[in-house]
């Protein structure tokens, strides 16, 4: 967990930002610049890679990450063509890892759509996986900039690490707090923070600025993906895109049932355990009374909100304006959403 900060005190509201609206309007025309450099750049001479990276990347979604990057440059008062690039990459390598998840987890819904592993086979995703890192890695040698390749190049690493942590965990009823947030890390919050580390490098800002950026991805990340657990358990399922208990289902424990298992009696903790060491999706109403009766989804909510403070407070001091308003709002708003 991030230091107490005094903000944690205070309502997040009463921080200057703007709400989700407005900050795609703020984007609006740098992201369509994006979208279409996307499209541009997805084609191959393979029609199957076309067909299935068309898939998943026409099915939208947040964009966060390219808007994160792009908010931070706009920042410190830069723009244009090398932004949308990076942000493009930034993009490529999160769709990669969207293909590769939805094969190892055997997801067949992503975004209330089909996922291509469940249209295709996981072969094909595998490989279009592939092809989207290589094509990333095609597009940011193109800046000829031996920072940004390297700030990627540790952040692609550090995402397959993740993947097999979060794999040696799996069915696995003694993954502990500790252990659930090493995999946040690497599986999510790094490739935030090498978002807005990298926008702030585009701009030219002074390390310690990059570096703050940088705490601010980290801890969004952080906050972002804790409250995608929790909805996992609580959402709306239409809203949500996908099916309600997918972690269960996937034998993964994530923060509310890794806090319920250690707060219950012992037979409810064993049969808790049981359920996960058979990632039993019909004991979903069982789990959630459980999750529940511990208070653990506002146990994990608070989590999320504290990372979500820690990573407004990453940005005290500095040049207050629309973009940076902007960075404030998607850190309220990664811990408000309902899907």
């Amino acid at each position: 967990m991030p230091p107490a900060h005094p903000l944690a005190t205070l309502d997040p509201g009463t921080c200057p930002r703007l709400a989700l609206p407005e900050i795609q309007a703020l984007a609006a025309d740098d992201m369509a610049a994006v979208d279409a450099l996307i499209r541009r750049r997805l084609a191959s001479d393979v029609v199957l890679v076309n067909q299935v990276a068309e898939h998943i990347v026409a099915a939208g979604g947040k964009r966060l990450r390219p808007m994160l990057l792009l908010l931070a440059a706009r920042a410190f008062g830069h723009g244009g063509a090398d932004a949308h690039q990076l942000a493009a990459v930034i993009e490529f390598i999160h769709t990669a890892t969207l293909l590769h998840d939805d094969v190892v987890d055997e997801s067949d819904l992503r975004r209330g759509r089909k996922t291509a592993n469940a249209l295709w086979g996981n072969a094909p995703s595998v490989l279009v996986g592939d092809f989207l890192y290589s094509r990333s890695f095609q597009l940011m040698v193109e800046l000829d900039r031996i920072e940004v390749m390297r700030v990627l190049a540790d952040t692609t690493n550090a995402i397959a690490e993740g993947e097999v942590l979060q794999l040696l965990h799996v069915r696995n009823p003694d993954t502990d707090e500790a252990a659930y947030l090493r995999v946040i890390e690497r599986k999510t919050a790094v490739l935030f923070a090498a978002a807005t580390r990298l926008g702030t490098f585009l701009a030219g800002a002074d390390a310690d600025t990059q570096q703050r950026l940088h705490a601010y991805g980290l801890n969004l990340g952080y906050a972002f993906q804790i409250a995608d657990d929790v909805l996992d358990y609580s959402a709306d399922e239409a809203a949500l895109g996908k099916h309600l208990g997918d972690d269960l289902a996937e034998g993964k424990a994530t923060l509310p049932l890794i806090h319920a298992m250690a707060h219950s009696d012992p037979a409810t903790r064993a049969r808790l355990r049981d359920i996960v060491e058979r990632a039993d999706a019909d004991a979903l109403p069982e789990v959630i009374a459980s999750i529940r009766a511990q208070d653990s989804l506002e146990y994990s909510r608070e989590h999320a909100r504290r990372y979500a403070l820690a990573a407004v407070a990453s940005l005290d001091g500095l040049a207050d304006n629309a973009a940076m308003q902007a960075l404030r709002g998607l850190a309220h708003y990664a811990v408000s959403r309902d899907h």
